[in-house]
């Protein structure tokens, strides 16, 4: 049974979630049918996921109450995902 590193499949993870996240926002841009995001999808997807995770606790709890949109949900999946790599590489350091 080979080796498997847990934090370079949640790193690999994180990395499609992106690309998903990029590939969202050109659809809701009218541009369908990019299979691969064009950098300024990717920049964009970047600027997302950092106001994301910027916004305050409350702004994420208020959510609670009417349903995220797809972007939303992508973006809290890797929020978590991200959380995950943190508690990974804390792990490691103790």
């Amino acid at each position: 049974m080979a080796y498997t590193d847990e934090l370079e499949s949640v790193l690999e993870a994180e990395h499609a979630l992106r690309l998903r996240i990029a590939r969202r926002i050109a659809e809701e841009g009218g541009e369908l049918g990019a299979d691969a995001p064009l950098e300024p999808h990717l920049q964009a997807a970047d600027e997302a996921i950092e106001a994301w995770g910027a916004e305050d606790e409350d702004e994420h709890d208020a959510r609670a109450f009417r349903p995220l949109t797809p972007l939303q949900q992508l973006l809290a999946e890797h929020r978590a995902i991200c959380d995950r790599i943190a508690d990974i590489r804390d792990r490691r350091l103790s």
